[in-house]
């Protein structure tokens, strides 16, 4: 009879249906175009897009952070946590399986209410061993939906530590950029500082001479002194960006090793083809997908709350007073039961749960279009912004040329004394700024194609 019973409930279990509507992809509206239009065409997810600044010393310092960034550590760990939680969820879709063992010996007492006859032994023993079966069918899908619901969340943290990588890359790449700008920019000072100096050194010695004024000299040493002031804060700058690109490779602050200089720095192509990709390859997106299936399975694991839940158990075994008779055939012990249990009144808490559920999922959808609205708008936003710092970088560098012989000729007309010194120090000082302009706004282009490349999702797959 238990047997057939068995036949029936897994007969049953295996028609079940499965409550709640089963994830659809929601229908997104992409733009047309950008607002920028690029010509070539690169695939940047899964690339290591870094590779094109061609310094094999950045391409070490991204390795070292894969490997030892501590944010990237608790991201892989949190991955381990939610296999788990996945592993723990699904176990419930299979029969449970206990084995236990037992041994006991009591004394009755000899002067209760009734007391036992002489001839009867008093003290007993009771040994038992068997095996215990348990099993919720599934048959309006609960579980399912419920396991369903696991993967997706560990999915979604899996999607997590690929935008905690895409971010850990860009950060390197962006840190380092800076660094060698701060070089770049300590390089220049150090060249003007060593010019004024010069200009110091001839100034006095012709006011020695006699032959400028001493409002001339004290113009000379105020630009050699603001200049010298300056260093000390880019010298401060770089340790201080030293220590924090550290922190990202995960280790304790200190000097960090150049490899290519910062005008030895490619540009990196501008990608391409972009609408059809940034879905597919941005881990916040992906990630919010995944939390939206999670959450409409488990609306699905809400809504069959409604329906009665069926249970087996069962359980085989022996039993005996004494231990050499467990395993004898007269000893043996079986037992099956099966339940069903359904709601009938519970003051609408189930009816609260299902709300609940349909409002996470409403969420989820939202903050889904959200991470898509995000994506168009960062590329959008990098695409332009890599555009307009080429055209201020193009200006600023014919700017930079024209300074050079503004300078040139400022001293050749004081020299000749067409002119007073006013006129060259104009010319020094417009020169020493523009060059350290535009070598920001070089940094500027670079990290903004680190940006874009971020804004893209690409990099991410390679670990």
């Amino acid at each position: 009879m238990h047997k057939f019973l068995l036949c029936l409930f897994l007969a049953i279990a295996l028609c079940g249906c499965t409550v709640g509507q089963n994830y659809k992809k929601p229908t997104i509206e992409t733009p047309q175009a950008w607002r920028v239009n690029e010509a070539q065409s690169q695939d940047a997810a899964n690339t290591q897009w870094w590779k094109q600044f061609n310094d094999p010393v950045l391409d070490e310092l991204i390795q070292i952070a894969l490997k030892e960034n501590k944010n990237l550590l608790v991201a892989t760990s949190r991955i381990d946590e939610y296999l788990a939680r996945y592993q723990t969820t699904r176990a419930d879709l299979f029969p449970q399986v206990s084995a236990q063992a037992t041994g006991g010996r009591a004394r009755s007492t000899q002067k209760g209410p009734v007391p036992l006859s002489s001839a009867i032994n008093p003290t007993s023993n009771d040994y038992a061993a068997g095996l215990n079966l348990s099993w919720e069918i599934d048959i309006w899908g609960q579980l399912r939906r419920s396991t369903e619901a696991a993967r997706a969340d560990l999915l979604s943290i899996q999607e997590a530590k690929n935008a905690v990588v895409l971010t850990l890359v860009a950060n390197v790449s962006s840190s380092y950029i800076h660094l060698l700008s701060l070089d770049r920019q300590l390089e220049i000072s150090r060249a003007t500082l060593k010019t004024r100096e010069d200009s110091v050194t001839l100034f006095q010695s012709r006011f020695d001479g006699g032959l400028v004024s001493e409002v001339e000299l004290l113009q000379v040493k105020s630009e050699y002194y603001a200049t010298l002031a300056l260093i000390p804060t880019i010298e401060t700058n770089i340790a201080q960006q030293e220590n924090a690109l550290n922190i990202l490779l995960g280790r304790d602050p200190g000097p960090v090793t150049r490899g290519k200089t910062f005008e030895e720095l490619k540009l990196p192509v501008i990608p391409a083809g972009i609408p059809s990709k940034v879905l597919e390859q941005r881990p916040d997106v992906s990630q919010a997908e995944q939390q939206l299936i999670a959450a409409n399975a488990r609306l699905g694991a809400a809504q069959a709350q409604f329906f009665p839940s069926i249970s087996l158990t069962s359980g085989i075994g022996s039993s005996s007073a004494e231990l050499k008779n467990l395993f004898t055939g007269p000893a043996q012990t079986w037992n099956f039961a099966g339940s069903i249990i359904g709601p009938i009144f519970n003051a609408g808490k189930i009816r609260g749960q299902v709300n609940v559920a349909k409002a996470q999922r409403q969420q989820a959808l939202f903050n889904y279009f959200i991470a898509i609205q995000n994506s168009f708008s960062e590329v959008n936003d990098a695409l332009i912004a890599q555009n307009k710092i080429q055209d201020q970088l193009h200006s600023q560098a014919q700017q930079v040329e024209a300074l050079e012989k503004y300078n040139s000729l400022a001293w050749l007309r004081y020299d000749n004394g067409y002119t007073d010194y006013l006129e060259v120090l104009d010319a020094q000082r417009n020169l020493f700024s523009t060059q350290l302009s535009y070598t920001q706004t070089k940094e500027n282009l670079l990290r903004e194609m680190v940006n874009l490349y971020l804004a893209m999702g690409g990099g991410w797959g390679l670990k």
